[in-house]
């Protein structure tokens, strides 16, 4: 296993920082909002995002979140979107996994979440004063009203997911990159007007049986799957190989009230639980998840995101690299 760090695709202080903790390793997120660049599926824009970082020391291994907008795609209702613009999308997304490989990049972290991405509600209090960040359904309704009807109900979402499976997932095998899925988080029934259907490891059984290839993988996102109610190690053992990829994260509460803790908080034993990940044979990269605002992290980074401030971070790096190296001959 290899620790790796998700950096920002332009100029940041973990462009400088991740070489002297020792990571060369990093994956990125290639949205056009990000990196100022348009059309991300092509070579020479995906090449010069590889190279902007390469030129800070750091190697990209993989990709992570949506690359551009896939409403079109996720959000796909027969009744009122033009499937032109859908195949438009699923094609751009073949033609990335292209780039990719030609770029030697083989892992590509997605998730089918639709209307919102990854959602916190705001941040709580935790250890000696740091911003934890945490989700409250309650307050997600009082923030904003939920719709009395889904706009897509989760029939729905498979269909789109599996429409969209179905058309990506040769390409991904004829480049070398492998698709791990990631769990709905939070992992909750609906949000925002749409059904979320990848809460559970059911569906990921169901998701692995629409297309059974190596390329078809699992994004094991550790409190994800945790809020569920699956126990670690035996899901880590179910899904055995088709781990591509590890989010390292813990949280307390449950899928609709949590809040999430420094690395070495909380109940999961990380230890066994990387030690599982050795006995499985896993090869994958592995990365700190979401981290607490610390004292002073703004000063750093004045305009960081909760959950991806820098100092937070560091602690979070440094406490994984103990992990894997405790781990690694027993």
């Amino acid at each position: 296993m290899t620790l790796v760090e998700f950096v920002p695709p332009t100029p940041h202080p973990l462009w400088e920082l991740c070489p002297q903790m020792g990571i060369t390793d990093v994956v990125v997120k290639v949205n056009p909002v990000l990196t100022g660049l348009s059309d991300p599926w092509r070579y020479e824009t995906l090449s010069a995002i590889v190279y902007r970082l390469k030129s800070a020391g750091l190697t990209v291994v993989g990709l992570e979140g949506d690359p551009f907008d896939m409403s079109p795609i996720k959000e796909f209702d027969s009744s009122a979107t033009n499937d032109a613009t859908r195949e438009t999308a699923l094609g751009h997304y073949r033609e990335l996994m292209e780039s990719m490989g030609r770029l030697g990049i083989k892992l590509l972290c997605y998730n089918f979440m639709v209307g919102a991405g990854w959602t916190r509600t705001g941040v709580r209090e935790g250890r000696g004063g740091a911003k934890a960040t945490c989700f409250s359904l309650a307050e997600a309704r009082r923030q904003k009203s939920e719709p009395r009807n889904l706009r897509l109900t989760a029939d729905q979402v498979w269909a789109n997911y599996e429409h969209f499976i179905k058309a990506v997932l040769p390409a991904a095998e004829k480049c070398g990159v492998r698709m791990a899925l990631h769990p709905d988080d939070p992992c909750i029934p609906s949000l925002g007007g749409f059904a979320r259907i990848f809460g559970s490891v059911k569906a990921f059984d169901r998701a692995y049986a629409l297309y059974p290839s190596p390329y078809n993988a699992v994004t094991f996102c550790q409190a994800n799957f945790k809020l569920t109610g699956a126990d670690l190690e035996e899901t880590a053992r179910h899904f055995g190989k088709r781990i591509a990829f590890i989010h390292v994260r813990d949280v307390e509460g449950e899928k609709s009230d949590f809040t999430e803790l420094f690395h070495d908080q909380g109940t999961t034993d990380q230890f066994a639980l990387m030690r599982t990940y050795r006995e499985l044979g896993l090869d994958v990269p592995v990365r700190g998840d979401h981290v607490p605002e610390m004292a002073y992290d703004r000063v750093l980074t004045p305009d960081g995101t909760p959950g991806y401030f820098t100092l937070g971070r560091l602690f979070a790096n440094g406490y994984l690299k103990a992990l894997l190296q405790g781990t690694k001959d027993g």
